[in-house]
């Protein structure tokens, strides 16, 4: 137990981060409400037409309209910071909308941008479609091979993209490495961290500028809402984001932002269990003769395990797994479970999975799935929070059941 006398518990950044999880940026109104008050408002109402000038200038606090900004989104945007250990952050209304306006709003035509070919669906076309479009140059690289990373940087580089652990392959990325890459250019390093979640992972520690997530999955962790985050400096967030945030719109509902606040309050815990699951699950799928290849974090036969043990402090709640069969097989292994769910989400208290080669990563061309190890036979499982006992026995019928 550590001596009280030595922190300053009147400072938020001096709890531990369950602690941070229950009570940060918590704003209270003269009702002194125990949960986080959810403010469903649009508008807000001045007290004179000096204060609504004056608010508009900066010159006064306060907020303005509720795309500009929300008191419970600025409680779950204050609770996130304190947990990733940025100095600022800010809300959007999803996942994508978090990544796509991360590096939008730093870029512009002429400049360079260096990413992972291992990305999800949707970034993976943010990155090598609409960038572009924009007069943007891109250079897609072996994430793995820092020597590519270095190879592809260019005068005008400006932004370095990845995540780590990918979608879906779970193939780790150095971030220390290339975030030091991307500073040798002048270049800023934004980090994907949504499969490590904030609880594994921490990439501002290991040298990123930037982290995005997509609130949706282990941060609500329930399958309600939608919505995102982008965490960095109070200069990136204030300079650069916010104002492209402002005029184009992607901001964050007042009610998801609540039921997320509420979501934060258990997250060590269900990352935690889940993760324990995963663990089991991964073990459990590479005894099996069905199964050609079992891609987990931490586990005997992950190839990455020195990185791991580097940047991760648990392998994480996705189990990735290919099939000793065809996709045939892999749909009627999926199509027998019976606990397990087919479908595209994850971080959810309930197990999912999906074959992201139809679905997830559908739009890619054969060419780049097989380059980036998404097969017919590759499924991605989210494991939730049932016993793990009971996911086993699900995953073991269905195996004998999908004809291999």
């Amino acid at each position: 137990m550590s001596n009280s006398k030595d922190k300053d518990l009147s400072k938020p950044e001096n709890w531990s981060p369950d602690t941070m999880m229950v009570h940060g940026g918590t704003l209270r109104s003269q009702h002194g409400e125990t949960a986080e008050a959810l403010y469903l408002t649009s508008g807000y109402v001045y007290s004179s037409a000096e204060e609504a000038a004056a608010r508009f200038t900066g010159e006064s606090k306060g907020y303005i309209y509720g795309r500009y900004g929300n008191p419970t989104v600025s409680m779950l945007e204050e609770r996130l910071r304190l947990l990733e250990g940025s100095e600022a952050a800010m809300a959007t209304a999803s996942g994508m909308a978090a990544v796509t306006a991360s590096l939008l709003c730093q870029l512009k035509t002429g400049d360079h941008v260096v990413a992972a070919k291992a990305l999800f669906g949707s970034c993976r076309y943010v990155i090598e479609t609409l960038l572009p479009r924009f007069g943007i140059e891109v250079t897609l690289v072996d994430g793995q091979d820092l020597a590519q990373w270095q190879d592809a940087t260019q005068e005008n580089s400006k932004v370095f993209f990845l995540e780590s652990p990918t979608n879906p392959t779970l193939e780790l990325v150095d971030i220390q490495a290339v975030s030091k890459i991307a500073h040798s250019v002048g270049a800023r390093l934004v980090v994907d961290n949504v499969f490590a979640t904030p609880i594994l992972q921490k990439p501002l520690e290991l040298g990123a500028d930037i982290v995005a997530y997509s609130t949706t999955k282990h941060i609500d962790g329930q399958g309600r809402c939608l919505g995102g985050m982008v965490l960095g400096t109070e200069t990136f967030i204030k300079d650069e984001l916010e104002n492209f945030i402002r005029q184009t719109g992607p901001s964050m509902s007042p009610f998801n932002a609540w039921v997320m606040l509420k979501g934060l309050e258990t997250l060590d815990l269900r990352v935690e269990k889940s993760c324990a699951s995963a663990s089991a699950v991964a073990s459990f799928l590479g005894e099996s003769d069905k199964v050609q290849k079992v891609i987990y974090p931490g586990h005997k036969d992950f190839p990455q395990n020195d990185l791991f043990k580097k940047q991760m402090t648990s392998g994480g709640t996705l189990v990735a797994f290919e099939l000793n069969g065809t996709q045939q097989h892999t749909f009627k292994f999926m199509n027998a479970l019976k606990i397990i769910k087919i479908c595209n989400n994850l971080g959810d208290t309930k197990s999912l999975i999906t074959h992201p080669a139809t679905t997830t990563h559908f739009r890619l061309t054969p060419e780049a799935r097989a380059e980036t190890g998404i097969g017919q036979s590759l499924v991605r499982l989210s494991v939730g929070l049932e016993n793990a006992n009971d996911l086993m026995e699900d995953l073991g019928q269905a195996l004998e059941q999908s004809g291999i």
